[in-house]
């Protein structure tokens, strides 16, 4: 497997404008501004699967998160890259019409700094973590979502996700 820190990534301004290439090991260091995309997955019962990040993750882990998601490769659209984040950790395979646009937003804290693309995914196909980027996994029914995410150690920079999934999807 290649070393992840030398994966070459796209660092942004403030509209998410590409600047310059890094790798991906500076980014972290020096947490530089990047892309960023995730997908919520949405069964058809109407609940949420979140999961656990797994330990070795370079940034929050072991923490909760509701998107599948990371940072897109050089010159990747972000629907490309959302659909191939979810085959990697959720071992699930979409077309990028399948996806919904939820929301663009960005974070910015002394851990990661980045202008994401967020998207929807309606599926009652089964999950199969792929890449062991995920720990564990479980379905939230969206009415029990604020709750579950008050009470669960979440990643900071999507925390105020939480609200805008319970808005669209609840």
């Amino acid at each position: 497997m290649a070393d992840p820190g030398a994966e070459l990534v796209e660092e942004v301004d403030e509209t998410g404008r590409v600047v310059r290439v890094v790798a991906r090991a500076e980014m972290r260091a020096r947490n530089l501004r990047h892309r960023n995309v995730g997908v919520v997955v949405r069964r058809t019962s109407g609940a949420v699967v979140v999961h656990q990040r797994a330990p070795w993750k370079d940034v929050h882990p072991s923490l909760w998160d509701v998107v599948f998601g990371g940072v897109p490769g050089v010159g990747e659209t972000d629907l490309d890259a959302a659909v191939r984040e979810l085959a990697e950790e959720a071992g699930l395979t979409a077309a990028t019409a399948d996806l919904e646009e939820l929301v663009r937003a960005a974070a910015d804290d002394e851990y990661t700094r980045w202008v994401g693309h967020f998207y929807v995914l309606t599926t009652a196909d089964e999950l199969y973590p792929a890449d062991g980027e995920v720990a564990q996994m479980v379905e939230v029914p969206i009415g029990e979502l604020a709750a579950w995410a008050e009470a669960t150690p979440l990643c900071p920079d999507v925390e105020p996700l939480v609200q805008t999934v319970i808005d669209r999807l609840g």
